[in-house]
């Protein structure tokens, strides 16, 4: 039976209202219009740091372009949530890609990233000291939900970290941020991040 991420994300944040405690959540971001609805949804229930690590983006100017749109989305609508750049690493990026650049999308080399980025946000959320962590990825109709959550129990079992069960597309989420988009003119990228392949 596939599980419902949704319903388990709504379980957990009705147990904990019940319990009235509200945990700190390291997120990990690919970039502002993903992250939009994400951050109004769980910025009701969670204290949010948010993490931009994505070394998988092409070319530099394209990487740096989306964090400052990213930015800008906090200052404008999240002011109280703290962003944190990882590190541009594209070298590292390019390492477990490089011999899969005639993979489809949404295929291995997506994968790969995945766990790249999934991973680091894991490692820094449990040398941060906190609650949970996530990844706005899911928000994307080209993202596998079941893939992106299978990696995140991975690396939370692996660190010691809560993974916060997500399928962000999910309650009309991506609707919703491309409506937050337009609300704050945010810049809409035409392709994920990497140019292995031609952009989607």
């Amino acid at each position: 039976m596939d599980r419902n991420y949704q319903r388990e994300l709504d379980a957990l944040i009705s147990n904990l209202e019940v319990q009235k405690i509200r945990p700190s959540l390291y997120l990990h971001s690919c970039c502002a219009p993903c992250s939009s609805y994400v951050l109004f949804y769980l910025s009701q229930y969670f204290e949010i740091t948010l993490f931009y690590y994505n070394p998988n983006i092409m070319p530099k100017e394209e990487y740096e372009k989306r964090l400052t749109e990213q930015g800008r989305l906090l200052e404008e609508a999240y002011g109280t949530i703290k962003l944190v750049e990882g590190e541009y690493d594209q070298e590292r990026f390019l390492e477990i890609a490089k011999d899969l650049a005639s993979a489809p999308e949404g295929g291995v080399r997506c994968h790969k990233c995945y766990e790249l980025r999934l991973g680091e946000t894991a490692k820094r959320a449990k040398e941060g000291g906190f609650d949970y962590f996530a990844s706005t990825l899911s928000i994307s109709p080209h993202k596998n939900a079941a893939v992106l959550n299978e990696i995140g129990d991975y690396y939370g079992q692996k660190y010691g970290i809560a993974h916060l069960p997500s399928d962000f597309k999910k309650k009309e989420g991506y609707l919703k941020s491309i409506a937050l988009s337009k609300k704050y003119n945010l810049y809409r990228q035409t392709y994920c991040g990497c140019l292995l392949k031609s952009p989607l």
